[in-house]
């Protein structure tokens, strides 16, 4: 029986890598999904390429081809009104809202003092401002259905264990760990949880940028805070496996868990 059959869940950065993931797996659970994704160039100072908007329709087709509906949107998250149109455009069309994922972030390198104030601006934007709008564009649908629901934020293994080199991302990083539970304390009297994921070294197009290593030459010393993990040490994290943990806390599995930070990170963590 499919766990996330009848709910519908909104996925922010869902046009490629973890987003796509974590919405084509819900999808294959049951769920309808809302893939939302910038697909432009916007971020100015990420070594690697943005996702497009054909990576959205090809999210949008493997969806559909588990036999769900799908609902997609070009949107920022920086952009607070344009996730407020989504949702309501997800209440006009499905009449409910029950998972969100908030999924979307970028990356980027350099030592704290020596990055441009829009460097970091830009960095705190994405990943912490733009959580935020996306739970302030969620969360009043999801209290006024009245169907509690589960909203997953997308963290880092930053979020808990500051790396050298990207110290801006994991100021934001650690913001959305503190926001989730704050967020799990307020929403617990209407039965929605938040929770939140911290994955390390990902397959993905971010965690393949290979802008990193021209920190590590400038300063070799680093290398040494990014230990290899304890489990398969010579691959990085595939996108779905993170998407078992997302499911997991989308499903009501985890019912009694909220406020929680579940490492996906092959144990680096843990060293």
């Amino acid at each position: 029986m499919s766990s996330l059959a009848g709910k519908v869940a909104y996925v922010t950065g869902a046009a490629r890598g973890q987003g796509r993931s974590h919405a084509v797996r819900m999808a294959q659970a049951g769920a309808d999904i809302v893939a939302v994704d910038v697909c432009e160039q916007v971020a100015e100072f990420s070594g690697y390429p943005m996702a497009e908007p054909a990576d959205l329709e090809e999210t949008a087709r493997l969806i559909e081809s588990e036999g769900r509906k799908v609902l997609t949107r070009q949107v920022d998250v920086r952009d607070l009104a344009g996730q407020q149109a989504v949702v309501a455009d997800t209440i006009e069309t499905f009449g409910r809202l029950d998972v969100v994922v908030a999924n979307a972030g970028v990356c980027n390198w350099g030592r704290i003092w020596e990055i441009s104030a829009e460097q970091f601006q830009e960095t705190v934007d994405v990943n912490l401002t733009g959580v935020w709008n996306t739970i302030k564009a969620t969360v009043p649908a999801m209290i006024e259905a009245g169907n509690g629901g589960s909203i997953i934020t997308v963290g880092s293994s930053a979020s808990v264990k500051a790396p050298p080199g990207c110290g801006h991302y994991a100021a934001a990083k650690f913001g959305v760990v503190g926001l989730t539970k704050a967020l799990a304390v307020e929403l617990g009297e209407f039965g929605i949880r938040a929770n939140c994921v911290l994955p390390y070294g990902t397959n993905t197009a971010l965690g393949n940028d290979t802008s990193m290593y021209k920190l590590f030459e400038q300063y070799p010393t680093y290398v040494y805070s990014y230990p290899p993990n304890l489990l398969e040490t010579d691959a990085l994290v595939e996108p779905a496996e993170i998407s078992e943990a997302v499911v997991w806390l989308a499903d009501d599995a985890s019912a009694v868990i909220t406020g929680a930070q579940i490492p996906v990170d092959k144990g680096f963590l843990a060293r």
